[in-house]
């Protein structure tokens, strides 16, 4: 169906794919795993002919569609072939309403009206759309949006559809309705279905196969083959590749059959206990509301926080969760409440003092980007935080390799980009870090180096609170959780606790062996085991 044979690309002087082939048959659901940076995206975008088309660079070789040229067509000419759905479904919307959005590429293919409706109806029905068939697109929840991303895509009737991180936006709840649509599409209908996603935990269950992308080399196989061999892999991959178990498992299910002897050597230890070294409060958040028009997305939440701490916010999409952060850190709408940080409220300062005080990172990192140069970027850091020359070069490198300091902004990827928004806000260290979806784009071991350095901040003596849906990142980094549902926090204590008791936000290694959270505090208590591996 999708057919890559000897595909080269490359962007000005820098290979992106060299010499790929692959092929992915009809009806499957095929899984592209790589580094953040490795060139997933352009791959993707590959296949229906978005890159080199719209985007330059020099490619040889040839790809096929359903046995049609790429090359030689166009993204148009090819939407009844291939759908794609990009990485911020939003951003690709052309209308303002989920019906108007779902007609617009039947009018474009110039489909008749009765068979217009009659394809929109069918894409509703098979995507669980009909409750918001005639509401705002800006009005849906995240996981909405990318079901009518999908539905948009597939209203050409494609036999292929390529998806950039679908669920990189979304609660453990809302990722599995799109991911329980795309296992339809793949087994109802035959669809061919290729996909990148970072959170590798949540899609493993429902593929098919996977490639590996890897300093431009394509590898194929079975998915235990692929990620067993990969530098990026679920915590039950690491966890069966610690216990010795063939294979290794790649789902839930697989580890659970195969963990009886794993649980019997764990028997009569615990996680070793962190040692949580807090010191004086420094946010004291009473009855903080956030009002929008028709909505109260923050209802009287109050929240204090010490020196040391390493918070973690969680909740369902539309939750509170942003409205929050930006009220604590006084840019955002706070309607009712107060807010004290070392004692004043940082929405009277000056944005200067204000960022000093307390930093936030927002979920869209372009924001904080406006310099020509990812080297002008840390540049002004520095100097705008008052740091040595380097110190943000310095934690760029730390949170992702690979980054031509040359490169435009806008020209990296979504996690590089996002790594460069962290590295921005963190040169100016500030006392109260607030950071909004700091994962989204991070492969594992990315992730494993932000945790790592927001340990280090809070050992330091500052205080850092994530609003995340990541429960992986969370239980690498967090030592409590406030869980928020409807603008209220209905759970609020440290997190083995919240999180252990929670199906939705528990992590893998809890749901295969309860009360351990992480491979690494598994890989502890074996270390003093006399006994080998299974």
């Amino acid at each position: 169906m999708i057919d890559f044979d000897r595909v080269t690309f490359r962007y000005a002087e820098r290979t992106i794919l060299d010499d790929v082939s692959l092929d992915v048959p009809e009806g499957e659901f095929c899984l592209l795993v790589g580094t953040t940076g490795a060139g997933k995206s352009t791959l993707l975008r590959c296949v229906n002919g978005l890159v080199p088309h719209f985007t330059g660079g020099t490619m040889t070789g040839e790809i096929t569609v359903a046995g049609r040229s790429v090359r030689s067509s166009s993204p148009a000419d090819l939407a009844d072939a291939v759908g794609y759905v990009a990485q911020d479904p939003l951003a690709g919307f052309v209308t303002d309403d989920v019906e108007l959005e779902l007609a617009y590429t039947a009018e474009q293919l110039g489909l008749r009206q009765a068979a217009m409706r009659k394809r929109v109806t069918e894409i509703v029905d098979l995507l669980g759309l009909s409750d918001v068939r005639g509401r705002a697109l800006a009005a849906l929840s995240s996981g909405q949006r990318q079901r009518v991303a999908i539905g948009a895509a597939l209203v050409a009737g494609p036999a292929a559809l390529v998806l950039d991180e679908p669920t990189s936006a979304l609660d453990p709840g809302a990722a599995d309705e799109v991911l329980s649509a795309l296992h339809r599409l793949v087994h109802d209908l035959g669809v061919t279905v290729l996909l990148a996603e970072h959170r590798l935990e949540r899609v493993v269950q429902y593929a098919d196969s996977a490639l590996l992308l890897q300093g431009g080399k394509v590898t194929a196989g079975s998915l235990g083959e692929v990620l067993g061999d990969s530098p990026v892999a679920p915590p039950v991959v690491r966890l069966g590749e610690l216990a010795g178990w063939a294979g290794p498992p790649v789902t839930i299910r697989q580890a659970r059959r195969t963990a009886s002897g794993l649980r019997e050597r764990l028997a009569g230890r615990a996680p070793a206990a962190a040692a949580e070294r807090t010191g004086p409060a420094l946010l004291e958040a009473s009855g903080v509301t956030v009002d929008y028009p028709g909505v109260r997305a923050v209802d009287g939440i109050d929240l204090t926080a010490a020196r040391g701490e390493r918070i973690a916010v969680m909740g369902r999409n539309g939750s509170g969760k942003s409205s929050l952060l930006w009220a604590l850190q006084g840019t955002g709408r706070r309607s009712a409440g107060s807010v004290s940080i070392e004692g004043g409220d940082p929405a009277a300062l000056k944005p200067g003092r204000r960022r000093s005080l307390a930093g936030l990172v927002p979920a869209e990192p372009a924001d904080l980007l406006y310099a020509e140069t990812v080297a002008g970027e840390c540049e002004g850091a520095d100097r705008d935080g008052d740091a040595p020359a380097g110190t943000c070069a310095k934690i760029l490198a730390d949170l992702v390799d690979g980054i031509d300091d040359r490169t435009h902004p806008r020209d990296l990827s979504e996690g590089q980009r996002l790594a460069l928004a962290l590295a921005v806000t963190l040169t100016a260290a500030p006392p109260l870090l607030l950071l909004d979806e700091p994962t989204r784009g991070l492969d594992y071991p990315g992730k494993d180096a932000l945790a790592a350095r927001l340990r280090k901040l809070a050992e330091a003596g500052h205080c850092v609170i994530v609003s995340t849906h990541d429960v992986e990142f969370v239980a690498e980094f967090a030592s409590r959780v406030a869980l928020l549902s409807d603008g209220q926090v209905v759970a609020d204590g440290p997190a083995r606790g919240i999180v252990s008791a929670s199906p939705m936000f528990a992590p893998q290694v809890e749901k295969i062996l309860p009360g351990w959270l992480t491979v690494d505090e598994v890989a502890a208590a074996l270390g003093g085991a006399d006994d080998g591996a299974e």
